[in-house]
């Protein structure tokens, strides 16, 4: 896979996903955007929520979350909030056993919290997240200040509230005997040692069954013999999995966490070279300053990655993302704004997969 090098955006199981990925494999993916996430949002019961509202899924255009709100900007032009307060009832369960708000593993992370309106809050976090930022804003794609103090204690507060609650719901979800494997403290060595016996009728039994499953895809792309098919909100597998084989729970973002990219509960926004605010200085139509969608045109502009790993939504649905592999800086603004709903991110490496064997 060496001549494809991608740039992943993912939230933050996501990007924990394609961290495994990367440990334990040889991966296309080589820059990772993590976004800052709170939630997503059931399909199911989010349709059941709309139903008060007399409206439907196809009634909406898009989603947008700010200021303690859900904003849907219906077909129609007019637009619906929901007090989060009341959203929050219908986020997806897996999302009370996530302990980061910020995608610690990811290269540069981006959000909102923090900065000013039009602006991004980035976290800087490896090397080659320092020098994309760097080049971007010596090329003129973006300009970048510090966050002030207070947008900065802002930041991390809500990172550690997240990060504390959380935790709390991982031990009462523990305490009814519903393992949460990823944030086990265990060493290397024995997270092997597991992984040797472990197969996908285990990632059922301490992921999907759970509730724990993020629905990333990870399973699903790298599994060997294409056993395994996110179908009906699930993996599901078919066929008998080779022996030795054991690839699908090593890199679920909900097994077992290797030490270097395991969650430390002491740091709110998790390790980081630094934080700035930052604004697109080449596309203006975006969410939060549209620095996402900048960062990428950086890349693939510069030939630093062959092509992006995003997530797109049709054209009439916004309710129904998908995800894709480009080069075309056109088709990735396009696709700008958040999406407050699942898909199986990893789906199109598994095309790729193939192509090169």
């Amino acid at each position: 896979m060496s001549e494809h090098e991608l740039a992943m955006v993912g939230t933050p199981c996501e990007i924990m996903a394609a961290s495994k990925l990367q440990h334990y494999t040889d991966s296309p993916i080589d820059v990772k955007i993590g976004l800052f996430c709170m939630e997503n949002f059931s399909y199911k019961y989010f349709v059941n929520l709309l139903k008060e509202y007399d409206l439907t899924m196809d009634d909406i255009e898009r989603f947008r979350i700010e200021k303690g709100y859900v904003f849907l900007l219906l077909k129609n032009k007019e637009k619906v909030r929901i007090p989060l307060s009341i959203a929050r009832n219908v986020i997806r369960k897996n999302c009370n056993i996530c302990v980061e708000l910020t995608s610690e593993t990811s290269d540069i992370s981006v959000g909102s919290i923090g900065s000013n309106s039009e602006w991004s809050t980035i976290i800087i976090r490896t090397q080659k997240g320092e020098k994309i930022v760097d080049g971007a804003v010596k090329q003129k794609y973006i300009k970048a200040k510090e966050l002030t103090e207070s947008q900065f204690k802002l930041l991390n507060k809500i990172a550690e509230n997240k990060k504390n609650k959380n935790l709390e719901l991982i031990e009462e979800r523990e305490f009814l005997a519903r393992p949460v494997l990823y944030q086990r403290d265990i060493s290397d060595k024995s997270i092997v040692n597991e992984i040797s016996e472990s197969n996908f009728l285990d990632l059922k039994t301490n992921v999907i069954d759970v509730g724990a499953c993020v629905l990333c895809g990870a399973c699903e792309y790298i599994c060997p013999d294409n056993l395994i098919t996110i179908a009906d909100a699930k993996p599901r597998k078919k066929g008998k999995c080779p022996k030795e084989c054991h690839a699908c729970f090593a890199v679920c973002p909900r097994t077992f966490s290797p030490e270097k990219l395991r969650n430390d509960s002491t740091k709110p926004l998790g390790d980081y070279i630094k934080v700035l605010t930052v604004k697109s200085l080449k596309h203006t139509h975006g969410q939060d300053g549209t620095v996402v969608t900048t960062l990428l045109d950086f890349l693939i502009s510069n030939e630093i990655v062959t092509e992006a790993l995003i997530v797109d939504k049709k054209e009439t649905l916004a309710w129904n993302p998908y995800a894709k592999i480009t080069n075309d800086v056109d088709e990735i603004v396009e696709s700008e704004g958040t999406k407050y709903s699942v898909c199986p991110v990893f789906k199109p490496l598994r095309k790729l997969k193939e192509d090169v064997n």
